[in-house]
């Protein structure tokens, strides 16, 4: 049996939740889903500009954790963007 879900600290409240290539009708494109933990890591990390044991903290997670969690949503929307896909964000 896996261990309980730590709370996870999340300070931005995502706005927007859909992104998608322009030209393209949300009908015919496959979605991918990034969770509102993994986009708080792109934030830390990448627009914050903060080292990964000051994020981790923040988010209260370990590093290693954080780490998971930032290389998970990087590689998503990585692939959403080389394969022409839609970004969901989930809550």
């Amino acid at each position: 049996m896996p261990r309980p879900r730590m709370h996870r600290r999340i300070c931005c409240c995502q706005k927007i939740n859909y992104y998608k290539p322009a030209g393209v009708p949300s009908n015919e494109l496959e979605e991918i889903t990034i969770m509102s933990d993994e986009i708080e890591a792109i934030r830390l990390c990448d627009a914050e500009k903060l080292e990964q044991d000051e994020a981790a903290k923040k988010m209260n997670v370990s590093q290693p954790t954080f780490s998971r969690i930032l290389g998970s949503a990087r590689h998503k929307i990585a692939k959403a963007i080389i394969e022409g896909k839609a970004i969901k964000i989930e809550k």
